[in-house]
């Protein structure tokens, strides 16, 4: 497996089978740069007794909720010179319903469970919602950046952490930003945090005195905001 723009085990979203396990059955994604963090998320729902007399309402469980999974995904092509898009696209197929890719068009079958895998971290889930946004495009209007916006949505109860050796080690997950000629310290900023004035977090961080002088190659390290 190929490692990301930054040097690192990239993180992976692949098609499982029905039982979950580790078998890849269809199209793999590997991330240009890993997510900078990503949020898991669970919440049950209660439901107060309206004949309660007392001073705290009385809470009935009603339903649990389904553990979620969101992040942020970075691609870049503009190196390789190719549309973004031809790896993004791979992602809007996991949400397609496998009856749309069958013969029998009028048989509903759900869309394929996919797995979002990152160093210890593994998460099967669907894919409930997805939103793109090109951000950078070639002199021939061919988009070569994009931020993907995803929500992973848990129905299985599984395991999300693998075991580790406790002699194996371990330590931070830091990204690392490979620049190239359209970079400068802002839009960097903008793609990392959602906020452009946070680019001295990076300049002190990369020991940067002029933000002007990015060269093409160069190696960012991109700080927890």
């Amino acid at each position: 497996m190929p490692n990301t723009r930054g040097g690192l085990v990239p993180a992976r979203i692949y098609e499982v089978n029905q039982n979950n396990d580790e078998v890849l059955t269809g199209i793999s994604v590997s991330c240009m740069f890993n997510p900078f963090e990503y949020s898991v998320s669970k919440s049950n729902t209660f439901d107060e007794n309206p004949r309660n007399q007392g001073d705290t309402p009385h809470g009935e469980f009603f339903k649990a909720g389904a553990q979620t999974l969101r992040l942020t995904l970075i691609f870049d092509t503009y190196e390789a010179k190719e549309d973004v898009s031809l790896t993004t696209n791979k992602l809007w197929k996991f949400m397609l319903t496998k009856s749309q890719r069958q013969v029998r068009q009028n048989e509903k079958v759900e869309p394929p469970q996919v797995a979002f895998e990152w160093g210890v971290f593994k998460f099967v889930s669907y894919i409930t919602s997805m939103t793109q946004k090109f951000t950078l495009f070639n002199d021939k209007g061919v988009p070569v950046r994009a931020n993907v916006d995803i929500t992973f949505t848990q129905y299985t109860d599984v395991d999300d952490y693998k075991r580790q050796n406790p002699t194996s080690g371990g330590g931070t997950i830091e990204r690392v930003w490979r620049v190239v000629a359209s970079d400068r310290l802002d839009t960097i900023a903008a793609e990392a945090y959602n906020d452009a004035t946070k680019w001295r977090l990076i300049a002190e961080r990369n020991r940067i005195i002029n933000p002007l002088a990015l060269k093409p190659g160069q190696q960012l390290h991109i700080p927890l905001d």
